[in-house]
């Protein structure tokens, strides 16, 4: 790590059997305003797709509405690892993808519970995997940034954030 770099902590929790998961990007210093953009900007992907995980909706909208903010900022969305399904394993069914149609894809149900994780780039989205089996790096060195948080879809209304304690969604975020 270096000044001026940027770093996604992503955590992980196991409590009575159950599974959570989170991530968020932080500066290492003082970083340029171009980081600071892409790290904004790849939180409020989260925010606008995790607001579409409501009962009724399909996968596909959450999906679609981190793609679109995402490339409307001109930035590449990465495609190769997703948000997904968590209960008393950590990745379980659905997907969740960071780009996609809306309208498509599985019914969101009360009861699901699931992560939302946009990976964002501020280069090209493909990636791959250094050798330590866990970094991920983009294929055109172009810096990252990743978000999220592990979500409860209620039988009305927005989801509950699990992994955000004492949070409460702002009327501009409705």
């Amino acid at each position: 790590m270096k000044e001026g770099s940027i770093i996604s902590v992503d955590v992980t929790l196991a409590l009575d059997g159950w599974q959570a998961d989170s991530c968020f990007t932080a500066p290492i210093g003082k970083i340029s305003e171009e980081k600071q953009r892409l790290i904004r900007v790849t939180e409020e992907c989260f925010w606008l797709g995790a607001r579409m995980a409501m009962n009724g909706n399909r996968i596909g909208d959450i999906s679609h509405a981190v793609q679109s903010h995402a490339e409307a900022n001109g930035y590449g969305v990465v495609r190769d690892l997703t948000g997904h399904g968590i209960g008393r394993e950590m990745h379980e069914d659905p997907s969740v993808p960071n780009f996609g149609l809306a309208g498509h894809g599985s019914r969101i149900r009360p009861g699901m519970t699931f992560c939302v994780e946009p990976m964002i780039a501020m280069g090209r989205w493909q990636v791959h995997q250094l050798s330590d089996g866990w970094t991920i790096v983009t294929n055109d060195h172009s810096p990252a940034a990743h978000y999220e948080h592990t979500l409860a879809v209620t039988p009305k209304g927005l989801p509950e954030v699990l992994t955000y304690p004492g949070f409460r969604w702002k009327e501009e975020m409705a």
